[in-house]
């Protein structure tokens, strides 16, 4: 199976490129990295706006990892993000009382999923049938067509990330691989395979935290 080159020749905007600029100077071992990175940028930019949404697993501290990237999409990260007139509205009509509330303190986010935060699910699909397909089933359950799966990997191997990566090509989701160590077997399942230049487990995740920091800010940026 062949890595699916996903490229972009439309330029990606100033702030976004700005923004990978800053990366690469403060991360230069990510250099070899900045295309796949660019990429993997313009599939979330396109799937957002297409109305999609984000499924991200991983493993330790890669499940720390999912977990943090959903908090930086679904609230406010660097900017402010409020609700717009319409909502506001919405609210106050739902609620004279609460709406205000409601207007003024909620955030608009990314709609992003770590599948790695059910753990009754996941528990007891693993108990009934096989918890190495658990991020698998969650895939099939939440992804539609024009969503994008975010498989974390520092070995580029991990079982159950990998089996929700081929349920999301053959579902039609596009694939985006945070891996390490050449990028295993999940590689070549990803339209876009950022791949850090590192072996050493903790030494691949000290680069993939940067990586989606910037995504998160070149995303940010670019819907709010």
């Amino acid at each position: 199976m062949e890595h699916r080159e996903f490229r972009q020749t439309a330029a990606i905007g100033p702030e976004p490129e700005r923004r990978i600029t800053e990366l690469m100077e403060r991360y230069p071992a990510l250099r070899e990295t900045e295309a796949e990175i660019r990429a993997a940028f313009v599939i979330l930019r396109d799937s957002f706006a297409a109305g999609g949404k984000l499924l991200i697993a991983g493993n330790g501290g890669s499940c720390a990892d999912a977990e943090h990237i959903v908090g930086e999409l679904m609230k406010g990260f660097v900017k402010p993000r409020p609700v717009d007139e319409e909502t506001a509205a919405a609210f106050l009509a739902a609620d004279p009382e609460l709406g205000p509330l409601l207007a003024s303190r909620l955030q608009r986010g990314l709609p992003a999923i770590a599948l790695t935060g059910h753990p009754g699910l996941t528990t007891a699909f693993a108990n009934d049938v096989d918890g190495s397909l658990a991020f698998a089933q969650q895939v099939l359950g939440y992804g539609r067509k024009g969503d994008v799966f975010l498989g974390i990997s520092t070995s580029g191997n991990s079982q159950n990330v990998y089996g929700a990566a081929v349920a999301a090509r053959a579902l039609g989701l596009s694939v985006i691989g945070l891996l390490g160590r050449g990028g295993g077997k999940i590689r070549p399942l990803c339209d876009a395979a950022i791949v850090a230049p590192e072996r050493e487990t903790y030494k691949i995740q000290e680069l993939h935290l940067p990586v989606y920091h910037a995504l998160c800010l070149m995303l940010e940026e670019e819907f709010f």
